[in-house]
């Protein structure tokens, strides 16, 4: 069984279901990408680990990691390995010294604690050819929801235009307020709004 490299493309609240998010991951070789609905949780795991942020206190994934090297267990990689009726498999693959063996655990899972070992991603040819979106595919759905945005300006040009959001004020702030907001997030575990935060403080030090 041949695997195929993936890496992570891009992590977004998902269109189709409230409430979840895409983990976008792209076979590093080709170019086709597979998209994989997942929850709010593995998707704040997943997050936070990809941006470096350390949480105040130890998620569940976390936890595995700290287990298993307390009982001296490494694990090797993580294969996204079967899709039945729409539902993703995947293995987590470890190794006490001793043997090598495989975990069942759900994609989201098995990419949070892979992360945190710092393992390659894999898939298979069966997966991808059925789940899989061929980059071309994307191209063309982003100009079609360009044009209709371009229909929409046009026969809602007579109408009052909503007033926009305000923006986030965190460019006009000191790095101490920054630091403190900082501070903050991670307290309230907003980890979303802390890698911000944390972007907006890594430009400044640039």
């Amino acid at each position: 069984m041949k695997k195929i490299p993936l890496e992570i493309l891009g992590l977004s609240s998902s269109q189709s279901q409230s409430g979840s998010f895409a983990l976008i991951l792209g076979e590093k070789t080709g170019n086709r990408r597979l998209p994989i609905i997942i929850g709010m949780f593995e998707a704040q795991s997943i997050a936070i680990q990809i941006e470096k942020i350390s949480p105040n206190r130890p998620l569940t994934h976390d936890l595995f990691r700290s287990f298993a090297e307390q009982v001296h267990v490494v694990v090797l990689e993580v294969v996204i390995s079967d899709l039945k009726e729409g539902v993703f498999y995947s293995k987590i693959v470890c190794s006490d010294g001793a043997s090598t063996f495989e975990l069942d655990a759900r994609p989201s899972d098995a990419i949070a604690i892979g992360l945190r070992f710092g393992v390659s991603i894999f898939t298979v040819e069966s997966v991808l050819s059925e789940a899989g979106i061929i980059l071309s595919d994307l191209d063309e759905n982003a100009d079609d929801a360009d044009d209709d945005e371009d229909d929409d300006d046009d026969t809602d040009s007579d109408q009052p235009r909503p007033t926009p959001e305000p923006r986030d004020p965190s460019g006009q702030v000191s790095l101490d307020e920054l630091t403190k907001m900082l501070a903050q997030a991670l307290e309230r575990e907003d980890y979303e709004k802390a890698a911000k935060i944390r972007d907006e403080l890594n430009k400044r030090d640039g």
